[in-house]
């Protein structure tokens, strides 16, 4: 069963609340609401949602300030990477360039076309997926590139120690009671050495495979990304039938 993508809503009117549950709620986002700053607060961190659509001016906090908080609050770092639609009535470039410094993703003024925020929400979460699918892709590399490191390390480390091994032997007195015990001890520790550096690889591609595992689960491809969003954006004509020309 594939997950819905949830939107946290934060506006202090019910309205508004009211109208984007229903719409998205019927264009199959999974939809949170908060009337206030601090409840906003407090639901990202109870559903960490996949987008965030925040008014600017409401009681408690404002969407500045929770904006602030989410992107460079120590409390908050885990949600850094949530993205950020902004609403508010004020057209002011300062207030632009304020928000997109702070880390938003968008800024809509209102009032607003819902069909323009549906475009809009739609671009962004199609940019954070690209966005996660191209981090994953770089850690796999990054994985790939470990391992060939550690495995050219272990092959050019591991034939001194036996040759050194096989030397050894080869002037072994088996009658020479110490010499066998120097000889055993020798054998130990590099058996020790070489089990280590065995479990280090084979941690490597554990971790390499469950990589490239949970990306296979995903899927990089943008076709069907694009097509997911198209479908979204179908359902949304479909809607407007009903709701033709609706804006506030």
């Amino acid at each position: 069963m594939v997950e819905k993508t949830r939107i946290l809503i934060v506006d202090d009117e019910q309205i508004n609340l009211d109208f984007f549950d229903v719409m998205l709620s019927k264009l199959g986002f999974q939809v949170e609401k908060a009337q206030d700053g601090l409840e906003a607060l407090e639901k990202v961190k109870k559903t960490n949602p996949d987008l965030i659509i925040l008014d600017n001016i409401m009681p408690k906090l404002s969407g500045w300030k929770v904006t602030r908080l989410l992107k460079t609050g120590e409390e908050y770092r885990e949600y850094r990477h949530i993205p950020i639609i902004m609403f508010s009535a004020m057209d002011d470039v300062k207030d632009k360039v304020e928000g997109f410094e702070l880390g938003i993703e968008d800024y809509i003024i209102k009032p607003f076309n819902f069909s323009e925020v549906l475009a809009r929400i739609r671009a962004v979460l199609r940019h954070r997926e690209l966005e996660k699918r191209i981090l994953a892709k770089e850690r796999k590399i990054t994985l790939i590139e470990s391992l060939n490191k550690s495995l050219l390390y272990f092959t050019e480390h591991l034939k001194a120690p036996v040759l050194e091994l096989m030397e050894s032997a080869e002037k072994l007195d088996p009658a020479a009671l110490e010499e066998v015990k120097a000889f055993t001890g020798l054998v130990k520790k590099e058996t020790e050495a070489t089990l280590a550096a065995l479990k280090g690889l084979q941690d490597e591609i554990s971790d390499l495979s469950r990589t490239i595992e949970a990306e296979q689960d995903v899927g990089f491809n943008v076709g069907d990304l694009d097509k997911k969003f198209q479908q979204h954006f179908s359902e949304l004509q479909e809607a407007k039938e009903d709701l033709d020309g609706v804006t506030r």
